[in-house]
């Protein structure tokens, strides 16, 4: 029996993508027109032997949550079920916290994906698989890799690899120096042997955890004593040991989100995927009455559009959201129930939901895109600031947020519920 699990985290984490992550979680933020987490189960679906999907994480059930289960089975006519974490375990935690039900059913020969929920990308798991079983088999792990930048690849776990045997022979997890430029996608092939290594790294890190609450009485690790980190407490040990094994997802789109800048990118190229595969799901070119539409465009179908609206490319319009005449929207996303007034402009932005921009107002972003003149570079990790100032990026406009008429906002981010009276820039709006 095949199975996949993906680890979808917790509160505490997906801070940089805030305030995007205050209304729903962040597994469920919803790019080219579906949540995150429906482009990995979509995936998964891919694999005609699936049978169950397990969803591990730490956050608390909601009405959210159990909505896109209950709609994910229907849709993919497959088992998918949330495990709760009492605490948060780490990427490896959860598994072993959650092993006899991940176990069940699964025979000694069969073999199970582990995805991390923070990914976006062209998953090839049917390929992935048939290599898995053609050239490992029983004798290892596989793990999913991709190509960086010589500078961007110590920002992810580096693989150092024989490109004959695929074996790993050494992996580190965000280095401090260059190791290689292939790097961890976040998507492994696992079989029952993980779990006798995920309980000797328990072992040993409950010893250390014991010494350590001994010599320091108030020692505290400041996460839950069942937590293990799958790259640096398993993977990293596994490398050189003729157990790990990468497969390479060769020119195949993909990117960690870690903030809103990676939502526009992963944006672009799903509504890109759904061009070569899905084009039915974008919106025509030639319809009398409707939108001008330039390059790929999603709207839903409860989406209200100006005929004189201009749309594209690489826009995201959801549910029951009302665009007036003469609206301009470039690279974006805006989110349901928004209302775009006449002859506003949206360029490289996220407009959350139940938010109003008015009449002739703009608001504006600038672009975080990968170095198109260097291959394999990826979304940069920047942070927030930059000497003292807002780092130029994306402008985000939170949930339920008003902005008037003849408004310019620029490089923003507003929190939400807020009713702007005024232009802003380079501001982060409380």
């Amino acid at each position: 029996m095949l199975k996949a699990v993906i680890l979808i985290g917790s509160l505490q984490k997906g801070t940089r993508f805030r305030p995007l992550s205050l209304e729903i979680p962040k597994p469920l933020f919803p790019i080219a027109g579906h949540p995150i987490l429906h482009h990995l189960i979509e995936s998964c679906a891919q694999l005609r032997e699936l049978r169950e999907i397990l969803l591990i994480g730490c956050y608390q059930p909601n009405e959210a949550l159990s909505r896109f289960i209950a709609n994910a089975q229907q849709t993919f006519n497959i088992s998918i079920r949330y495990l709760q974490e009492y605490a948060s375990l780490g990427t490896g935690g959860g598994i072993y916290h959650f092993r006899d039900l991940i176990k069940s059913n699964v025979s000694d020969k069969d073999v199970f994906f582990v995805i991390n929920g923070d990914i976006c990308a062209d998953l090839p798991l049917v390929e992935m698989l048939q290599f898995h079983r053609e050239r490992v088999g029983e004798k290892g792990f596989t793990i999913l890799g991709t190509e960086a930048t010589e500078k961007q690849s110590t920002n992810y776990g580096c693989i150092a690899w024989d490109k004959e045997t695929h074996e790993i022979k050494h992996y580190v997890e965000k280095p401090s120096t260059f190791v290689s430029t292939t790097i961890n996608c976040g998507v492994y092939l696992f079989h029952k042997m993980i779990f006798q290594i995920l309980a000797e790294t328990y072992r040993n890190n409950q010893q250390l955890y014991n010494e350590a609450a001994l010599s320091l009485p108030t020692y505290d690790s400041g996460f839950a004593r069942e937590n293990i980190r799958l790259e640096k407490d398993v993977l990293s040990k596994l490398g050189g040991t003729g157990q790990l094994y990468v497969f390479p997802m060769a020119n195949r789109f993909w990117t960690a989100i870690k903030n809103p800048s990676s939502v526009i990118y992963a944006n672009r190229h799903y509504l890109e995927i759904y061009r070569m595969y899905h084009p039915e799901r974008l919106a025509q070119r030639n319809e009398s009455n409707g939108p001008t539409i330039i390059g790929d465009v999603f709207i839903h179908p409860t989406a209200c559009v100006a005929p004189t609206a201009v749309l594209g490319p690489n826009v995201s319009i959801g549910q029951d959201v009302t665009i007036g005449y003469g609206v301009r929207v470039r690279e974006s996303i805006i989110l349901g129930n928004c209302v775009l007034q006449d002859h506003c402009c949206i360029l490289y932005s996220i407009i959350a939901w139940n938010s109003t921009i008015g009449p002739w107002s703009r608001v504006e972003g600038t672009p975080n895109d990968p170095d198109p003149n260097r291959q394999f570079s990826k979304i940069e990790k920047d942070s927030l600031f930059q000497d003292g100032k807002l780092h130029p990026s994306i402008t985000v406009i939170g949930n339920n947020v008003s902005i008037p008429g003849e408004i310019v906002v620029l490089n923003a981010i507003v929190l939400p519920h807020k009713e702007l009276n005024s232009s802003s820039k380079n501001q982060i709006i409380l």
